[in-house]
């Protein structure tokens, strides 16, 4: 029995306690709303209970304003990290166009500059969309054919030097082999004056990145770091193309001749843009002329007859 009393003391507390939190809630909204929280100074023990309670309220809004804010603040640096974010690999992307366009535009800047120097040739612009490499063949495929005036045997070069020839011309596409090919055949002359030593140059199965010159007399005047060029005999290359320089030599197998081993000038790992020669004008050689005679045994050049003196005074 004395349970069952205790308990009902302890349901009656607390049911006071709660309308006495009610009650004190309701009188500070209210006295909010109507800004009349000042209380007169006979109420001043009323504002005294509730005060614990007002500073509960005051406490709880603060938390709930700061979590409220963090919350927002989190949630804005967010969306600005993911705005920023997509900002940042737009502008790379821009970039990487930028760097492309630069480098293409220095590449075409050196072919029309190449084109204008070489006003002997007649030239097309082609670039490389594909390549054909093994061991038996060095080739590339060229977006140029023969609707641009491209024939098979053409030259195709860069403004570094020979890249090869067409050997397989399509309507909007070409095949061109790269003296980088075994089977490829280049005449070619040394540029130093002094030696003008000439030979063919060809791929090497063994090295495929370096041509090679042979047929070079034993006692030949080839030296390393020799220009080499187009010789322009055989009628395909024109003269004085350069095809590289002289990295090394050896003897050949019957030790009668010796090869060069060739840098050449083109990098075909980097080879994007090409031109292609359609025509050449080259200057035609120097009139010969007839060599000097020894006074009053002079004749005629044309007919051989001897001249007289006065007509030997004529003709000088």
């Amino acid at each position: 029995m004395s349970n069952h009393v205790r308990k009902d003391k302890e349901d009656g507390r607390k049911g006071w306690a709660m309308a006495f939190v009610v009650v004190s809630l309701f009188c500070i909204i209210f006295f909010a709303a109507r800004g009349r929280f000042q209380a007169p100074v006979s109420s001043q023990a009323v504002s005294l209970a509730l005060s614990p309670f007002q500073q509960a309220v005051s406490w709880v809004a603060n938390e709930i304003r700061y979590v409220t804010g963090a919350v927002w603040e989190i949630s804005t640096l967010y969306e600005q990290n993911k705005m920023l974010r997509n900002e940042v690999e737009q502008l790379r992307g821009i970039n990487l166009q930028a760097n492309e366009a630069l480098a293409e535009n220095e590449r075409l800047r050196k072919m029309i500059g190449y084109q204008q120097a070489a006003h002997q040739f007649d030239m097309v612009a082609a670039r490389v969309i594909g390549r054909e490499s093994d061991t038996w063949s060095r080739m590339i495929v060229i977006d140029r054919g023969t609707m641009n005036g491209i024939a098979n045997d053409m030259p195709v070069v860069t403004p570094q030097g020979l890249v090869g020839r067409v050997v397989e011309a399509g309507m909007n596409s070409s095949k061109v082999q790269l003296i980088l090919d075994p089977r490829s055949s280049v005449g070619t002359i040394v540029q130093r004056a002094e030696s003008r030593v000439t030979g063919i140059v060809q791929g090497d199965m063994d090295n495929p990145t370096m041509p090679q010159m042979v047929n070079i007399p034993k006692n030949a005047d080839v030296v390393e770091g020799d220009v080499i060029v187009t010789s322009g005999f055989g009628g395909i290359y024109p003269k004085g193309i350069i095809v590289g320089l002289v990295s090394s030599l050896k003897n050949d197998d019957g030790g009668l001749l010796k090869i060069g081993i060739l840098e050449s000038a083109v990098d075909f790992q980097k080879l994007e843009d090409v031109q292609v020669i359609t025509a050449s004008r080259e200057a035609p050689p120097e009139p010969i002329k007839p060599p000097m005679q020894t006074p009053g045994t002079e004749t005629d050049p044309v007919t051989g007859e001897k001249l007289t003196n006065q007509k030997a005074e004529e003709q000088k």
